[in-house]
This record gives C-alpha cells, structure tokens and sequence, in this order.
C-alpha cells in the first residue's frame, strides 16, 4: 500500500518562494507518477504538476507554469515541488497524490488513488 506525506507548507508573503515535499513509502516507487493538486477555500480540488519517477517526465498546468517546478530524488523517495513567485491565488491546501502504478502523469483529480493528507499553504502580506 503506497503511502503519501506531504510536508513545507506554511505562511508567506507574496512573491516569496516555499517548497513542498511528498515523501512516498510502501511500494515499488519507479512505476509510479506523483502529482501535486490543491484545493483552495471554496474552490474545486485541482491539478497542479506531476512527474514520472521512471523517467523524470513532468507536466504543469497553465497556471503555475514558469512559477513551480516538480523534481524527484528517487533515493530519499521524495518529490519537491518548488513554488516561486506566489501569489495570493496560490493559497490551498496541497496534496500530492497518485493513480497508481503505470499510469500516465495527468493533472485530473478524479483518476488519483492514493493521497496524501494535505499541507496549507497560505500567501499573504
């Protein structure tokens, strides 16, 4: 049974940087993609990156694109991502999540099987 931790949320300010980890236990990891998603106050659960711990292969959705960037240490099973330049709209709480072995690295919620429980990450001034 695979399981996800997330850790690194926290209060900043905006245009400020943080990084969040996804430590990942309980399985053979190299088969699997892990993405992170968020879910603001109110708002639906979204994607934001993931990646492919075989082969490094990554995707983004637009929103974030040129501000985060997903990477993997296949040797600490831990993925980061690193959020630069927040804003306000940034403010969830992030989950990293993931649909399972050999599956393809997509951004939609409804496909992810596992799930970590969550890091808040608020930015504000």
């Amino acid at each position: 049974q695979l399981q996800l931790v997330e850790s690194g949320g926290g209060l900043v300010q905006p245009g400020g940087s943080l990084r969040l980890s996804c430590s990942a236990s309980g399985s053979t990891l190299n088969v699997y993609v892990i993405g992170w998603f968020r879910q603001a106050p109110g708002k639906e659960r979204e994607g934001v990156s993931c990646i492919s711990l075989n082969d490094g292969r990554t995707n983004y959705a637009d929103s974030v694109k040129g501000r985060f960037t997903i990477s993997r240490d296949n040797a600490k099973n831990t993925v980061y991502l690193q959020m630069n330049n927040l804003e306000p709209e940034d403010t969830a709480v992030y989950y990293c999540a993931t649909p399972g072995p050999f599956r393809p690295c997509v951004l939609y919620p409804s496909v992810m099987n596992y799930w970590g429980k969550g890091t808040l990450v608020t930015v504000s001034s």
